[in-house]
């Protein structure tokens, strides 16, 4: 199966759009096909829409960011793509024609796979050409915070396309969840489908309205639950016109045999209480701007998360490693060269730029994320010399002990910036790094910063000798640079003299 480079979209719409920014945000190129030529818009807003969300999803170092673009012609974007994920409509024979049509475009190595709720995958690869290489892959709205993706393979799905599928749905930060064997409804919509049919009975019969149920919900279970609950989720399933377009769409679901409980009648009474009560929840506010509101705390629930290694956050960890040490592995090459002294130069160690919501209210880079983007490059080097999570989890790290900054020039909002970095010192124990922050536009100076690190034994609780490799390695980087003049904003740090 082929490595992927570019995502195609058979389909755009809420789960379309959700892929696109997930991808795009992790560096994956995406061809969006959709014979509705208008929704282009709509998806490059998908996209924009997801991005304050995402921005802060993570602070890892990221890959630069995928390119969208868009085509009404399937057959060209199934030609192009390296693997393509199917999200069109729910229905059968829709789903099977268009997917049999694509197939007989995209080369043999390709992955396709469906974002279908509850489609049987043997039902849909039915009539497509090389049908081993598809699956169905259901994720969770919204696709570009939520990690889950259930991963079912067909009658004829081959254990080669479920292991590239779950492989590159890992690289995007996903929890590739493979259901053993096939069932209408997957596994978690199975569950989610067995409440969803008692509110409705509930909301039919009298006994609470829909605001009452979610509260019972709220105070309760759920990353996707923790602050709207089920019926103002499905509202947002509905797009701009919320919940009377989601029962419009997906009532007829409720005929289906998914769980052993029986559906009430949708009748339009009760469409118009589900209307009324989750327009109450609402209050007002636009789907908009209910999918900022649900994608903040989402947000902050995974970063909470992170900190214990538990749930998504566990994943979200897992993420980060990866892009630090991508970001790390981008840098190795200008680190080898630099210590075999063949660029002797200040290192460049990190380009970026400034994000939007790195900017204060005087419209520059807020102070903290001058630490952070001086910690990425410190990150790197450090990486190079040997102080991993290997390295960490051996008991051993360099702390900070001290950090000097200089502010110089004004860095804006998508400002390209770059960091420069030297090794100034190293003995046995100490670590002391100077780095420069510059526009790419300019090559000017935006911020210094000069750092001590102390090698300690956590063990121990004190200093002591750091890795005798380790110490090569810096000492090869301090000597490579040893005859570059000292910059001016240098020896800042206590007892250094000026």
């Amino acid at each position: 199966m082929r490595q992927v480079r570019t995502l195609g979209l058979l389909g755009t719409g809420v789960i379309g759009g959700g892929w696109a920014a997930r991808a795009l945000h992790f560096g994956i190129d995406v061809i969006a096909a959709d014979v509705k030529p208008e929704m282009e818009a709509w998806i490059r807003g998908a996209v924009a829409n997801a991005e304050g969300a995402l921005s802060r999803l993570t602070f890892a170092p990221l890959p630069p960011k995928g390119k969208l673009s868009f085509t009404t012609d399937l057959a060209a974007m199934a030609r192009q793509a390296d693997f393509i994920q199917e999200n069109i409509p729910e229905q059968l024979e829709l789903k099977q024609r268009t997917l049999a049509a694509v197939s007989r475009h995209a080369p043999r190595e390709v992955v396709i796979a469906s974002s279908t709720s509850g489609l049987m995958p043997s039902d849909l690869q039915r009539d497509m050409e090389c049908p081993e290489r598809f699956l169905v892959a259901h994720p969770f709205n919204p696709v570009y915070l939520l990690p889950l993706v259930e991963l079912v393979g067909g009658k004829a799905t081959s254990d080669l396309a479920i292991e590239a599928a779950s492989r590159f749905y890992t690289y995007i930060g996903m929890h590739a969840l493979k259901v053993r064997r096939e069932v209408p409804g997957h596994l978690t919509d199975r569950l989610q489908e067995a409440l969803w049919r008692e509110i409705l009975h509930m909301v039919n019969d009298g006994v609470a309205s829909t605001g009452e149920l979610d509260d019972s919900i709220v105070y309760g279970p759920g990353l996707r639950w923790a602050a709207m609950g089920t019926n103002l989720i499905y509202h947002l399933a509905g797009s701009e016109t919320g919940m009377r377009h989601m029962l419009r769409q997906f009532g007829p679901c409720l005929k289906w045999p998914w769980t052993r409980l029986e559906a009430p009648e949708l009748t339009e009474q009760l469409i118009d209480r589900m209307v009324e009560g989750t327009r109450a929840q609402a209050a007002g506010r636009s789907i908009r701007e209910l999918e900022r509101l649900r994608d903040d705390y989402l947000v902050a629930i995974q970063q909470v998360l992170r900190q214990f290694n538990i749930g998504a956050g566990a994943t979200l960890r897992a993420l980060e490693e990866r892009l630090y040490e991508a970001g790390a592995a981008a840098a190795r090459g200008a680190l080898l060269a630099a210590a075999a002294g063949d660029s002797p130069g200040a290192l460049r160690l990190v380009e970026t730029e400034v994000r939007p919501e790195w900017v204060d209210y005087n419209g520059h880079m807020t102070d903290s994320r001058y630490l952070q983007v001086f910690g990425d490059a410190t990150d790197a080097l450090l990486r190079y010399a040997g102080v991993d999570d290997a390295y960490r989890r051996s008991g051993r790290a360099l702390y900070t002990v001290e950090t000097h900054v200089t502010h110089q020039a004004e860095a804006r909002a998508l400002e390209p910036l770059y960091v420069a970095s030297r090794v100034l010192e190293v003995d046995d124990k100490r670590v002391r790094l100077f780095h420069a922050l510059c526009r790419g536009r300019d090559a000017a100076q935006v911020a210094t910063a000069e750092q001590l690190y102390l090698h300690v034994d956590a063990t121990a609780g004190k200093a002591a000798a750091m890795d005798e490799g380790v110490r090569a390695r810096l000492a090869a980087l301090q000597a490579a640079q040893a005859r570059l003049p000292l910059p001016p904003e240098a020896g800042r740090l206590a007892g250094k003299a000026r």
